[in-house]
């Protein structure tokens, strides 16, 4: 059973700061301009900023003042994150300046005054780190891009999708254990989302932890229990592992959304089959034929349900399961015309028919492979 192709969400966290912090006289032309800047988006302005801030921190005395300093704070991480292409011509190591400048400022005891500012700054900063990881993973760099975005979880903690960035960036590296970790953070709110719940299970099944892959689904599908595809995901493990006791009560809402799937149909009446569920599992392989009529396992399968039941019987019932075996045992030998297994099977009925002609072929046939 095939899940989604999971493509994480790359999309860039923006920054949604409004300029309007507060400030005192001498500090209003650069407030004035970064205003004027998120009203008109032109560089002009920012650059006006730069230079009224900078006009500003001219002695040792200014730059210790802190309400100076959280400024060019402000001014600085809004032209690294706003001016990606540099087209303001700063220097190479202006944004690496800018870094410093801002771990400088969040490690002052006195910073809570200015929350908002130094908040805002690391945003920016954040989304610098995110397009350069962005940036690694379009070239398949991905150690790099997990370095980018650590650096930018330090400025925006709180933002879940870079854990998903960097799980997947590990995946990519095959740090599966890892991996799994920063996918598992994902999983405990309750607003996670499917993609990352499937990420996370497959995660696990490559590492060949399958029960941690069945308890991220099961919890995943108790936060999105209308979710097919995790349904699928927790159904196909129990059927990797012959499980039929566990997959039984997942196929009613599987068959449900699935009706005119002929492998997902198959996989239920066989199933059904192992369980020794006899008329659901006929009716199912039965439907599976009726949805893709090529395909060798249901019919063989249906073969066989209908030996096992002649077995069992006696009388005029055995013989007409038998025959019915045969019947749909030559359809699977038509598909299949040199499958072994098919070839015994049919042997066994045609001894139960007492058909000589057609166990003499088969001999014939069944001696002929084997010695190949």
């Amino acid at each position: 059973m095939a899940g989604r192709k999971v493509i994480l969400p790359l999309l860039i966290f923006l920054v949604t700061a409004s300029f309007t912090f507060g400030q005192t006289e001498v500090l209003k032309n650069v407030a004035n301009n970064l205003a004027f800047y998120k009203q008109k988006k032109d560089l002009k302005y920012l650059t006006n900023a730069k230079k009224s801030v900078d006009s500003l921190i001219k002695t040792h005395s200014d730059s210790v003042d802190l309400e100076k300093s959280v400024y060019k704070a402000v001014v600085y991480s809004s032209i690294a994150y706003i001016d990606s292409l540099n087209k303001l011509k700063l220097s190479a190591n202006f944004f690496e300046q800018t870094v410093q400048h801002v771990d400088k400022l969040s490690a002052n005891k006195k910073i809570y005054k200015y929350q908002a500012e130094i908040d805002y700054s690391k945003r920016c900063l954040a989304n610098v780190y995110l397009r350069q990881g962005f940036g690694y993973m379009h070239v398949s760099d991905y150690n790099n891009a997990i370095v980018a975005f650590q650096k930018a979880k330090k400025y925006a903690p709180g933002f879940k999708e870079l854990n998903a960035y960097i799980a997947y960036a590990n995946n990519r590296t095959g740090n599966l254990l890892v991996a799994a970790k920063y996918y598992t953070d994902l999983l405990k709110t309750d607003s996670t989302k499917a993609e990352y719940i499937e990420a996370a299970s497959n995660t696990y099944k490559a590492i060949g932890d399958t029960s941690k892959a069945l308890q991220v689904l099961q919890k995943g599908r108790k936060h999105l229990p209308g979710d097919k595809f995790l349904l699928l995901d927790e159904a196909n493990i129990y059927n990797n592992q012959k499980n039929y006791k566990s997959l039984e009560p997942l196929l009613s809402q599987v068959l449900d959304e699935n009706a005119n799937n002929a492998e997902i149909t198959f996989i239920a009446a066989n199933c059904y089959d192992h369980l020794n569920e006899f008329d659901k599992a006929e009716s199912l392989y039965l439907h599976a034929i009726e949805l893709n009529s090529s395909v060798y396992d249901p019919v063989y399968n249906l073969g066989i349900l209908y030996f096992k039941e002649g077995i069992l019987k006696h009388g005029e019932d055995s013989s007409k399961d038998v025959t019915r075996a045969g019947q749909w045992l030559e359809k699977a030998n038509e598909i299949s015309p040199n499958d072994i297994k098919c070839l015994q099977l049919l042997q066994l009925v045609y001894t139960k028919t007492g058909n000589q002609d057609q166990i003499d072929k088969i001999n014939t046939k069944l001696k002929l492979l084997t010695n190949q």
